[in-house]
């Protein structure tokens, strides 16, 4: 009976902390978060980013979370972006412009170019880099369909 009754503390306490350390993420669903490619993007994300940033809860349909706090906050179903002179860099087969709020030297903004719907991800730069978040969820976003536009770089206009 002691053994019994050490294994069901041992399990609500275990189930306790479990449960506080995750807290659902609160986020808004982009426009277009009902699209049938977000849907095969949400259940294709990865569980970790860059290896330590783990998985969480979101409340909202088409989106993705992750670490503790929140350091990469992921949005399925924004407008694609139309052609800009922001950064564009191809990470595994997908295109991804690069931003940088203004007021916001510790946050990037990375959107998917050349996909519709497009994604969108903010992540801290202070303990990620753009390339380990693009790249974990390349996988993920390539099963947003491509529409033929593509990341250019000045030899590609001059060639």
């Amino acid at each position: 009976m002691r053994a019994v009754t050490a294994v069901v503390v041992v399990v609500v306490v275990v189930g306790a902390s479990l449960a506080g350390c995750a807290a659902t993420v609160p986020m808004s669903s982009a426009d277009e978060a009902n699209a049938v490619g977000c849907a095969q993007v949400t259940v294709h994300l990865p569980e970790t980013i860059a290896e330590t940033e783990v998985k969480r809860e979101t409340d909202a349909q088409a989106t993705g979370a992750w670490g503790e706090p929140a350091s990469v906050l992921l949005r399925c179903g924004v407008t694609e972006p139309g052609p800009t002179d922001l950064p564009c860099y191809t990470i595994q087969g997908v295109d991804w412009i690069v931003d940088s709020p203004p007021d916001d030297p510790d946050t990037a903004i990375l959107t998917t170019y050349g996909r519709s719907p497009a994604v969108e991800v903010v992540f801290d730069t202070t303990t990620l880099t753009g390339a380990s978040v693009m790249g974990d969820l390349a996988d993920a976003v390539g099963y947003l369909p491509a529409n033929g536009r593509a990341c250019t770089s000045a030899e590609d206009l001059t060639s």
